[in-house]
């Protein structure tokens, strides 16, 4: 099983890369092509990718450093599905800078090292603390309840992917070994998506957006919450070492207009979430879940300790797994371009860490969302405003891990005292179940009732 494995994620970075161009390099006439490999459907990397693309703050910045370098820069934009491609490209000197998760970075950095094409991890896009960022989910009123009704199943993910490394690490947490106990199905998550609705698996492990869009689809329900793993997970910018070596200003320039677009997203959640749901095709409801302004996903550039300390726990992982050699997360981390972007006011940034526990409710028609202290706060205003049928989507965080969910998608439970909690998964809710009789499941109807009163 390793070995197939290991074949399919090597096969993944050796993608035919023709189309890809030459990159970094002088097309003639004082004209330098920057290529962008990016994951537009990968929401938690927007403002490094689909969002920064949109909004030009890029080519804005790059106008800048032309007119100081004397050349005139171009960008040119390489959207993939997964992170694997954009290594492969970066490796061959086809893309300049590209944005990945936590799993990809790192076998970024290995075959980056391997091959003698280094790369470098230069900045964050999208972060959760807990790890909530990938999930494992099945098809609705699927019988699998637990972790450890997987064994002997089929499940689909993206080997190598963050989303792998969630299910490696959540399976062993219940003694169970991905690689001989469960059937894992290396695919892109398109195809696991497709999958998982013919029933050719029984689960599927993925990243952002793909869980939230099969859920509020109908498609799916979660099974493990990636926020019971209780370990950062996230998605960062990498860039080739000669490449910035030799165009620093350009990387420079690059992170200048990322921070721009975070300040942008932050400013204008619903516009962002909007513009992004249109260029992607996905739901805005399903963006703004990620990326909304008590998102899933917090936004933000620094290269904070927390994540990197995460990042090398990563590496045993995928070297057991013969994914990746071993990796010198400090060697692969080079921290001066984003310092110096940020100047004196770069140890507050990373020291910066925003609460996101809010519940939001966005009715139909409206271009904002309210926000609400407590989850019950947020049905009880549902109800005397129109109900479930006049609501947009309402989001509210599990009682135990913060991860946000829809509502309507999530187990919801009535406690002794008549309080109602929402939890993300049925595996969440035993557990809290089982800590306090009394308690006891209700419908998302009911739990609209019970707030009301």
């Amino acid at each position: 099983m390793r070995r197939l494995l290991t074949a399919a994620a090597s096969a993944a970075l050796l993608l035919p890369l023709a189309a890809c161009g030459t990159s970094g390099a002088g097309d003639g006439g004082g004209t330098v092509t920057v290529t962008v490999g990016y994951q537009s459907k990968t929401i938690n990397t927007v403002t490094a990718g689909t969002l920064l693309r949109s909004l030009g703050y890029f080519e804005r910045e790059l106008r800048a450093q032309g007119r100081r370098d004397g050349v005139t820069y171009k960008v040119r934009w390489q959207d993939y599905a997964t992170g694997a491609p954009i290594t492969a490209a970066m490796i061959a000197g086809k893309v300049d800078i590209g944005s990945m998760g936590d799993f990809p970075l790192l076998i970024n950095a290995s075959r980056g090292k391997q091959l003698d094409a280094p790369t470098r991890l230069v900045a964050v896009t999208g972060y959760n603390l807990r790890g909530a960022l990938n999930t494992i989910v099945t098809r609705p009123g699927s019988t699998l309840r637990t972790l450890t009704d997987l064994r002997g199943k089929k499940v689909s993910t993206s080997v190598g992917s963050a989303a792998d490394g969630t299910l490696v690490r959540a399976l062993a947490g219940v003694g169970l070994d991905a690689g001989k106990e469960v059937h894992k199905l290396n695919q892109q998550p398109a195809v696991g998506a497709s999958a998982l609705a013919a029933g050719s698996a029984d689960a599927l492990s993925q990243f952002v957006a793909w869980p939230g869009l099969l859920a509020h689809q109908g498609k799916a329900q979660v099974l493990y919450d990636g926020g019971q793993l209780d370990l950062p997970t996230f998605h960062g910018v990498t860039v080739r070492r000669a490449f910035a070596d030799k165009r620093s200003g350009v990387v420079q320039a690059f992170l200048a207009a990322q921070r721009d677009a975070t300040r942008y997203l932050y400013a204008h959640p619903v516009r962002a979430a909007e513009s992004v749901a249109r260029t992607t095709g996905l739901p805005a409801e399903v963006v703004y879940l990620y990326n909304g302004a008590d998102g899933i996903a917090t936004f933000d550039p620094t290269l904070k300790p927390r994540l990197l300390d995460a990042l090398r726990k990563d590496v045993s992982v995928l070297t057991a797994a013969k994914l990746a050699g071993p990796v010198d997360v400090d060697a692969f981390v080079d921290d001066r371009h984003i310092k110096r972007l940020y100047g004196a006011g770069y140890a507050k940034a990373v020291a910066d860490v925003p609460d996101h526990g809010a519940s939001e409710v966005w009715l139909k028609g409206e271009a904002a969302t309210r926000r609400f202290g407590t989850p019950a706060a947020a049905l009880a205003y549902l109800a005397g405003h129109g109900g479930a049928a006049a609501a947009r989507a309402v989001y509210v965080p599990d009682a135990t891990t913060g991860t946000r969910w829809f509502a309507d998608r999530s187990v919801w439970v009535r406690d002794g005292a008549g309080t109602v909690r929402p939890f993300t998964a049925p595996a969440t809710a035993d557990a809290w179940l089982a800590a306090h009789p009394g308690s006891r499941l209700v419908s998302y109807a009911a739990a609209l009732r019970e707030a009301a009163s």
